[in-house]
């Protein structure tokens, strides 16, 4: 179903219309390990190099998007499907982006897999979701540099995205508990070892 869904391509313009004009919920789906935007690839770089954690201008933003948001009664929901071990990109994004975010009220959640394997019945498809009725697909490329973006209006693509999002919110993990399997760059906490009897 993934594979076929198609929209009417729309320019960022027309983006930021949706997120201003949707009343009640907004819900992204991501799916890839490695997201490439201009704003993040300085402090990535700065994270890999040190584990430093930039301050970003960008972030302050959205964060103050979610807070003015959930004041007039709406709800954000992220839920990222990761492989494990974490790409260095994720390990990044979780700690530069999801913890302050998830403090600012962002309901993230994470579903992790094995690295070569992928939940049953989700695509390979990031989209957002704007009270359940409208779809707008995100398109990378290789690298992961958004290429293009599409709104959809097709009764059975909004089905499915219906579907896939409450798939894959019942199976994720909220980002609070996930994130206490690592430390503070995102690398696994040794685990104790198993007790002798």
């Amino acid at each position: 179903m993934d594979d076929v869904i198609k929209g009417e391509p729309i320019g960022w313009d027309d983006v930021e219309q949706l997120f201003a004009e949707f009343r009640h919920t907004a819900f992204r789906l991501e799916t890839r390990q490695h997201y490439d935007t201009a704003s993040e690839r300085e402090p990535f770089q700065q994270f890999l190099a040190t584990g430093h954690i930039a301050h970003s201008p960008v972030l302050d933003q959205w964060q103050n998007e979610i807070r003015n948001g959930i004041t007039r009664g709406r709800s954000y929901t992220r839920v990222h499907i990761v492989t494990e071990p974490l790409s260095d990109y994720v390990r990044f994004e979780c700690a530069w982006a999801y913890r302050p975010n998830t403090t600012a009220g962002e309901n993230i959640r994470i579903l992790a897999v094995d690295h070569g394997t992928w939940p049953k019945d989700l695509p390979h498809l990031d989209y957002w979701l704007f009270d359940s009725q409208r779809l707008l697909l995100m398109h990378y490329t290789h690298t992961g540099a958004l290429h293009s973006t599409e709104l959809v209006n097709d009764p059975h693509a909004l089905t499915a995205a219906r579907t896939w999002r409450d798939h894959a919110i019942h199976h994720a993990t909220p980002y609070t508990t996930f994130e206490t399997r690592f430390d503070t760059s995102m690398q696994p906490r040794p685990q104790p070892p198993a007790s002798r009897r």
